[in-house]
């Protein structure tokens, strides 16, 4: 018998770091393992290797790429239970990668389908492992897809199949693995992944804690829970068609996106617009047929909430209910959902133009970066729907105005800052500019948006975040820190909310 020369059965086996060269291979093993799904960017592999070169791994057999995982380190405690995959990695770009955070974050682990059952995915999460020892980090924390749900949709909810995953009656290629590598299930996220049809959409928030980990003595841990706000200060000028004003509407939302905002606001009624090109009838019949563009007013709207990934309230539209027509503010979140609020104090001029109907209800919504309230201009000098809005837990008033002359304008902002200042809470306005000649009652506007803050050492001077320059179209965008409210209504110079004479005086909501 021949002998046998053993290195040609030999299966070379190496784990190490993924190169920008590597992308190539890296998109090939990502078609096979999610079609459908779109791959990595060049740009995002490579901000990703510029930003945490350590985090982005691979396992090589015979130098061939077989399997891959990324990851980058995050303080988890600054997101909410809805953040999906998009927030919690900056779409796969890390630009919110944090050295001196405490949690290890994968975002994506893949295994060639031809080798899996080699138990690859194990190397990589050791490899995820050893980076968190090494780094002294708390834990690793991860959204893992459920690709194997989709064969049991029809049968049963993404909790069922969790737990009879869980209690191994089925078997799913990620949870099985990730369970099998000692994670441990947190809860279940919706509308985790955008495109991750097989999961419908559905991921497994699970953890893995580092037994070795030892809390850095002395260390100040600072609390911060952002959001990033736009307001569009737009203007209004006549346009040809529908079609016109979405460009321009997709124009500011793609500007807000482009800075990673998290809400964009626009300004109230600047719908009408549109009856630049419809027929010149008198007011209360016009505004009748502009409402009948409200399904594409709507459609719009959450179209690009979720393909910029931002939460927009859309200003606010004239719609006609049964035979009603309601001056309604739009929030179009960008995991999809919609919800709306009814103007419900009704200007002399809204009533005697147009013939709008009041709305009897406050809402508050709960977002991914908080939760908001939305008064609709008028709305906000009254001072009783704010405190009946922050005793439910807002924390950001958004304020889309409409108002002709300067007068106008001051009392809207004065009121708005006064709110600030009486509940601390955070307040943006966002108003129109321009004119519409042959649009009556819009014929001219004054406007100057702006972002607003209680009035306290921890916030800006004079209270004002950012502002626009007045009667100019643009947009203004700023951070807000939401964690200041809770120290400024405990801390603050001033305690307005806490020092409301309660046994003497109440904000009732009679509906």
């Amino acid at each position: 018998m021949k002998k046998i020369d053993l290195k040609t059965l030999e299966k070379k086996i190496k784990v190490r770091q993924l190169k920008l060269k590597d992308y190539d291979t890296l998109i090939e093993l990502q078609k096979l393992c999610f079609p459908g799904m779109k791959p990595w960017k060049k740009e995002q592999l490579e901000g990703q290797l510029e930003i945490f070169p350590e985090g982005q791994i691979c396992v090589e057999i015979n130098k061939k790429i077989v399997a891959s995982s990324s990851s980058l380190i995050i303080d988890f405690d600054l997101y909410t239970d809805s953040d999906n995959w998009q927030t919690l990695s900056d779409s796969g770009y890390i630009t919110n990668h944090d050295p001196e955070a405490e949690t290890l974050y994968g975002i994506e682990i893949m295994v060639h389908p031809d080798y899996r059952g080699m138990k690859l995915a194990r190397r990589l999460y050791e490899a995820r492992k050893e980076i968190v020892i090494k780094k002294n980090l708390r834990n690793i924390v991860i959204g893992g897809r459920i690709p194997y749900y989709l064969k049991h949709q029809k049968k049963m909810s993404a909790r069922e199949y969790v737990e009879k995953v869980m209690n191994k009656e089925l078997y799913d290629p990620v949870l099985t693995s990730q369970l099998s590598n000692g994670f441990v299930l947190k809860r279940i996220i919706p509308a985790y992944m955008a495109g991750d049809e097989e999961s419908a959409g559905y991921a497994t928030l699970l953890e893995w804690s580092n037994i070795d980990y030892v809390p850095p003595i002395g260390k100040k841990i600072v609390t911060s829970k952002k959001a990033r706000i736009c307001a569009v200060q737009y203007m209004l000028r006549p346009i040809k068609s529908f079609d016109d004003f979405a460009i321009q509407c997709d124009y500011f939302t793609d500007v807000a996106s482009g800075y990673k905002c998290d809400f964009i606001l626009f300004p109230e009624i600047f719908t009408l617009q549109l009856l630049s090109f419809l027929p010149n009838e008198r007011p209360g019949k016009a505004v009748r047929h502009l409402a009948e563009f409200t399904p594409q007013y709507l459609e719009l709207f959450n179209k690009l909430s979720i393909n910029y990934n931002i939460n927009i309230i859309g200003g606010s539209h004239f719609t006609r209910e049964d035979d009603d027509l309601f001056n309604i503010a739009y929030l179009f979140r960008r995991d999809g959902t919609m919800e709306k609020q009814y103007k419900i104090h009704i200007t002399p001029n809204e009533r005697r133009w147009w013939g709008i109907k009041p709305g009897d209800k406050v809402e508050v919504f709960e977002t991914d970066r908080g939760k908001i309230n939305i008064q609709i201009c008028y709305d906000v000098e009254f001072p009783e729907l704010s405190r009946i809005a922050v005793s439910k837990g807002a924390e950001i008033l958004f304020v889309p105005f409409c108002t002709d002359e300067r007068y106008g304008y001051l009392r809207v902002r004065q009121c708005v800052q006064a709110r600030c200042i009486e509940n601390g809470v955070f307040a943006v306005m966002a108003g129109n500019v321009g004119n519409l000649p042959f649009v009556e009652n819009m014929d001219i506007q004054y406007a100057q948006s702006g972002i607003y803050t209680p009035s306290d050492f921890m916030f800006s001077r004079d209270a004002i975040a950012a502002e626009c320059t007045p009667n100019v179209e643009t947009v203004v965008i700023h951070d807000v820190d939401l964690e200041l409210l809770k120290r400024h209504r405990s801390q603050g110079s001033t305690l307005n909310w806490f020092d409301r004479r309660q046994d003497l005086y109440e904000v009732i909501l009679k509906k």
